[in-house]
């Protein structure tokens, strides 16, 4: 379909436009009759959309004229016809890189919305609202460039620097060299001019063109389409405006998320630590089950780990009861014995543990056979003191 050659077209109804009660956007259009594009931009606003498909089907360029068949007929377009069709000039700068530097320095002013220069690899949202429409027509109908319509390339400036500086352009030259490049065979340029191309074509008269079609209305630029344009770029603004700062604050929030994130949570963890002396006692977490011997651990304010068998309990009472024995023992063994009343800890050995097991079931080694083995000491401090609370806690 040749509706694709002309879907990023834009066509200029100056009558309406130039008939706007916005001093802004009237001055813009003025500066583009100014320069001379008129007729280029306005021209009768038709298009022959089998005529069209034919010319970029057959077209190619010899000695600097464009050859074509449509509907049979051979055309040739050269840079005079192009020139005359469109009352184009045809003095002044030929390419962009010949604009001034003063002239882009001062446009970046001119345009700017904030009053400083604009940045040329920024957006278009920089500029006040008649340039940004400039911007849309320069990509759409000059330059007739793929991409982003937002973006500001230095192209694009340099064709806007030309329209409102006032600085001479040889309009005939540089868009039929846009028009060249079209037909190109090996080029990417975007097709374009639909509306253009299709008035060279209406002036040979023994081409059939085929059945007109009307361009889209939203497509000409004219005070109604202008004014929906001014109303969509100013909520696309105040939507940017509004969604950087929402990213600021998420960025922000973000930010005292990762510093508290940082900050490590102290958390209780349950250690395991296996003693290697008998002559000290270590704290140590413990589990909520408890077993006899770290009930006695925590009389005396001290955590004690899970005991893997009875032969560490053995050890411990029978360590306890050496130094507390050793400790009461008279200095003359000699002397005969004094009667006094008995204590648990008198009793043998055997009848001691006997009673303990009676009274509470020792873990065995099956119990714990996945948890790590850890030995204990009781500390050699106040073995008697140690004993009596035993006593009291059994």
């Amino acid at each position: 379909m040749a509706s694709s050659l002309y879907s990023n077209a834009q066509h200029v109804y100056f009558d309406s436009v130039l008939a706007m009660d916005d001093p802004g956007m009237v001055s813009m259009f003025e500066a583009l009759m100014a320069s001379g594009l008129r007729g280029f931009l306005g021209c009768p606003a038709v298009v022959y959309e089998d005529a069209l498909v034919d010319f970029f089907e057959n077209a190619s360029v010899r000695n600097g004229v464009v050859f074509s068949t449509v509907g049979g007929q051979i055309v040739k377009i050269s840079e005079k016809l192009f020139a005359e069709s469109f009352e184009l000039p045809v003095e002044g700068l030929e390419e962009l890189s010949e604009m001034p530097k003063d002239a882009i320095f001062d446009a970046r002013s001119i345009v700017s919305l904030s009053g400083e220069q604009i940045n040329l690899s920024g957006r278009k949202n920089q500029m006040k609202m008649p340039y940004r429409l400039l911007c849309d027509i320069v990509a759409k109908a000059i330059s007739v460039k793929a991409g982003s319509f937002n973006a500001i390339t230095v192209e694009k400036f340099s064709l806007m620097t030309a329209v409102v500086c006032g600085v001479k352009m040889n309009w005939a030259k540089f868009l039929f060299g846009i028009l060249k490049k079209m037909v190109a065979v090996k080029t990417k340029q975007a097709k374009g001019f639909a509306i253009q191309i299709s008035r060279l074509l209406a002036t040979f008269p023994a081409v059939d063109l085929g059945e007109a079609s009307a361009f889209p209305a939203s497509k000409i630029l004219s005070k109604k389409t202008v004014l929906r344009f001014v109303s969509i770029n100013d909520r696309d603004g105040a939507e940017e405006i509004t969604g950087a700062a929402k990213k600021k604050d998420v960025s922000k929030k973000r930010t005292a998320a990762n510093v508290e994130a940082a900050v490590p949570k102290r958390k209780r963890t349950e250690k395991k630590k296996s003693v290697s002396s008998i002559s000290s006692l270590e704290m140590v977490a413990v589990a909520e089950e408890a077993v006899p011997i770290q009930q006695v651990a925590e009389q005396l304010d001290v955590e004690e780990p899970r005991c893997s068998s009875a032969d560490t309990v053995d050890l411990i009472i029978q360590q306890v009861l050496n130094e507390t024995r050793a400790d009461d023992a008279p200095a003359d063994t000699t002397e005969a014995a004094v009667n006094v009343e008995k204590h648990w800890f008198d009793l043998p050995y055997e009848d001691i543990v006997k009673q303990w097991e009676a009274e509470r079931p020792v873990v065995t080694a099956s119990d714990t056979e996945d948890e790590d083995v850890a030995t204990a000491d009781v500390a050699p401090a106040d073995p008697v003191q140690q004993i009596e609370e035993i006593v009291d806690s059994s």
